[in-house]
């Protein structure tokens, strides 16, 4: 259950044309830079993550970058390089499906 704020860029809901993105407001009238009620949060150090929670994919396990069979880690959820070809990355697949390591983008 995620209890932080979604965090809306300044006028996102009144403009088509701006973007999702997070912006911070610098103007000097800006009522979400002042903090008013009813115009968004601002990110802040509070709203981080617990520290165990850090760096875990969403499904909540660690994930590891691998361009191999040798870069496949028990207790690690494997992610394929980007650079890895077709041939590699299906010895890959099954490689992990034989050690019970699940693939993230396969």
């Amino acid at each position: 259950m995620n209890k932080k704020p979604g965090f809306a860029r300044q006028n996102k809901r009144y403009k088509k044309r701006v973007g999702d993105s997070w912006r911070k407001p610098r103007g000097i009238d800006n009522k979400q830079r002042v903090e008013k009620r009813g115009f968004g949060a601002l990110p802040r150090a509070g709203y981080g993550s617990a520290a165990e929670k850090k760096g875990l994919h969403p499904t909540g396990v660690k994930e590891k970058l691998a361009f191999s069979v040798k870069g496949l880690v028990p207790g690690f959820a494997a992610r394929i390089g980007g650079s890895v070809g077709r041939k590699k990355k299906a010895e890959i697949i099954e490689a992990a499906r034989k050690k019970g390591i699940k693939v993230l983008n396969a």
